[in-house]
């Protein structure tokens, strides 16, 4: 990896991890519901987004500075990773907060990250939508189960 693309990549990820805590604290401080009143109506989901942002562009930048440090940044495919998984955390973050509340996915603990997260709602949702095998194998019941709908 070129020391321009490293440099970029280090700069993108501290902008979004400190930009993040900026916009937390301009959400506290109201400074934009004068201007954009629709704020006050999504101001909690930014608060979920923002934290999302900072959960992953935290992870990452850890991430980039331990591979950095071993010099193992030679391959040109990761930066990918460095730049779209702070903006997977957001979504997934809102997502996350989202299905909770919801009583679809019910986490005990607190402090999850996205793979961890990503694979309770990967359980969860094989058991919402799983079939059953007996239906699968045998066309005849398929098609006595399809004539009683």
């Amino acid at each position: 990896m070129s020391k321009w693309l490293k440099a970029g990549i280090l700069f993108y990820l501290c902008i979004m991890f400190f930009g993040s805590f900026i916009a937390v604290g301009i959400l506290i401080t109201g400074a934009l519901e004068d201007t954009y009143p629709f704020i006050t109506d999504i101001k909690a989901n930014l608060y979920y987004f923002f934290a999302g942002a900072i959960g992953g562009s935290l992870r990452h930048l850890y991430m980039f500075c331990s591979h950095y440090m071993k010099d193992e940044l030679r391959d040109y495919r990761e930066w990918i990773m460095y730049i779209f998984y702070p903006i997977f955390a957001t979504g997934t973050a809102i997502m996350a907060v989202i299905l909770i509340q919801s009583g679809i996915l019910l986490i005990e603990f607190v402090d999850f990250g996205f793979n961890r997260f990503l694979n309770k709602l990967n359980a969860v949702s094989k058991n919402i939508f799983k079939t059953n095998p007996q239906q699968t194998n045998n066309p005849e019941s398929n098609k006595k189960q399809t004539e009683s709908w």
